[in-house]
């Protein structure tokens, strides 16, 4: 049975009847025909090559989905919905943390999801483009700020590179010049990877009214950006706000992609997601792999 390609997580049905065939003696077994069943039938009950290719579920169209997020969003979204540690040691105010998450999420789904798609349909692809340069420009200077107290000088020089060819040639950062020239950019920094980067434990899971997802330590980063950003010190306040707004319908436009991989329990998957993703850019992407590592002293 081959599960529709576009829901990843549906599970199959407890009751659904099992295929049947005869059994064949093991004599009459060959390695041939196990090897065929092996190919078949996975671990976690794939379908076979050829059956996925009856139902449009090849492994090449799975891996260009799993791609496309990860060259959007930085990450595969699927792959980030998992945890070793257990819920009460990382989230142990599971409790208050739901009721404001239903509250973010009525808030969201009434106003900012709703204003995120219009603005979607209405606004030009090119248009989006040059909003989201704009704003990731301003970014930079939060970037090297937090370069700079992490001791990551060569990152910090890259992004400050960024920012003054992109704010000069690149009109204002409407136009990623920098990455032409080879300054590519960064995952991003913040004060709360500072805070990491500096020896202070992450604490409990927190989500934060309007905010969302967040733990003790990165509650405080969210203050030291508000002074960070550029936007903040503009005199008129009709001016600020509205180029905040734009910021925060860019960003919300563009997890909305994102948001469809998402089913059962929201709150699991996206703390799981969340707390992942952080160790993830504390780490600058750098992963323990202990698989196989007790065979690192054979040489084959």
């Amino acid at each position: 049975m081959a599960q529709d390609a576009s829901d990843p997580f549906e599970e199959l049905p407890d009751d659904a009847p099992a295929a049947t065939s005869p059994k064949k003696p093991e004599s009459e077994t060959t390695s041939e025909e196990t090897a065929s069943d092996a190919a078949e039938v996975d671990d976690f009950g794939a379908p076979s090559e050829g059956e996925a290719e009856e139902a449009g579920t090849g492994t090449e169209f799975e891996d260009d989905f799993a791609s496309e997020f990860e060259d959007e969003y930085g990450f595969d979204p699927a792959g980030e919905f998992s945890s070793e540690e257990e819920p009460e040691d990382r989230d142990p105010w599971e409790g208050f943390n739901r009721a404001m998450f239903r509250f973010n999420d009525t808030a969201d789904r009434w106003f900012l999801k709703p204003a995120a798609i219009s603005y979607r349909q209405v606004t030009p692809i090119f248009m989006q483009t040059g909003i989201s340069n704009f704003f990731s420009n301003l970014h930079e200077i939060n970037n090297v700020l937090n370069n700079v107290l992490q001791w990551k000088w060569g990152q910090a020089g890259n992004d400050t590179g960024r920012f003054l060819v992109n704010s000069t040639v690149g009109l204002v950062g409407l136009f990623d010049v920098a990455q032409h020239m080879g300054l590519e950019p960064s995952d991003g920094e913040d004060f709360g990877q500072t805070l990491a980067v500096w020896g202070m434990p992450s604490g409990p899971y927190l989500v934060v009214p309007f905010l969302g997802p967040s733990t003790v330590r990165d509650v405080p980063g969210e203050v030291v950006e508000w002074y960070t950003n550029p936007l903040s010190y503009v005199d008129d306040n009709a001016v600020e706000y509205t180029f905040k707004t734009v910021d925060l319908l860019q960003t919300r436009a563009s997890y909305l992609q994102a948001e469809a991989l998402l089913q059962g329990d929201r709150y699991v998957l996206m703390r799981d997601a969340y707390l992942q993703r952080r160790e993830f850019l504390i780490n600058d992407g750098e992963q323990e792999d202990d698989f196989g590592g007790d065979l690192d002293e054979y040489d084959f």
